[in-house]
């Protein structure tokens, strides 16, 4: 059976759309692996009981527990909005996806439909 050209393009950019949410949810697994990390450095953070230093580039700042918890606390916050985004842009993805399926599988069983008579 061949496809018509309209077909061929449709199944094209449903892959795309597949495509793009599989790199929507590897983006929603890296900042949930940052969040991790955050969560295990605050809590090292809280049991710390010498001076907490950060890393700036290649220099190493002494800085209270209070001020690292509060950077680290707003880094996870950004990355909590980040994941929310993601997952509504995914979730639209999604039903893009799933309204083209539809329309190809109707398209194909009509087209088998018309190549049988």
């Amino acid at each position: 059976m061949k496809l018509k050209k309209e077909t061929q393009e449709r199944i094209a950019h449903l892959q795309m759309l597949e495509q793009n949410i599989q790199n929507s949810i590897l983006q929603k697994q890296t900042a949930q692996n940052h969040i991790f990390e955050i969560d295990d450095a605050i809590s090292e953070i809280n049991s710390a009981k010498d001076a907490t230093y950060k890393i700036i580039g290649n220099v190493m700042i002494k800085k209270t527990k209070e001020e690292l918890k509060k950077d680290l606390e707003s880094r996870k916050e950004v990355l909590n909005i980040r994941i929310k985004n993601i997952e509504k842009q995914e979730e639209e993805l999604k039903k893009r996806a799933q309204e083209l399926q539809e329309t190809l599988i109707n398209e194909l069983q009509d087209q088998k439909g018309k190549d049988k008579k």
